[in-house]
């Protein structure tokens, strides 16, 4: 786990945190009946179940491609 992994890896997290939470919001019917602290829970375990599953392998990273 190098610079380059935890750069991948990171970005991945990011983007999964923000596609969990965007699911989170669309479940709302109004902006205001959005449950925050559960849709920003949820995109938080979602973006560290990505850190664990990027354990198993980058594909960006194996291929030694720049990121």
């Amino acid at each position: 786990m190098n610079k380059i992994w935890w750069k991948a890896a990171g970005v991945r997290a990011i983007k999964t945190f923000a596609q969990a939470l965007i699911a989170g919001i669309g479940t709302g019917v109004a902006l205001l009946e959005v449950n925050w602290s559960y849709a920003l829970s949820v995109a938080a375990v979602a973006a560290i179940l990505s850190l664990l599953t990027s354990l198993a392998g980058l594909p960006e990273v194996e291929d030694d491609k720049k990121i």
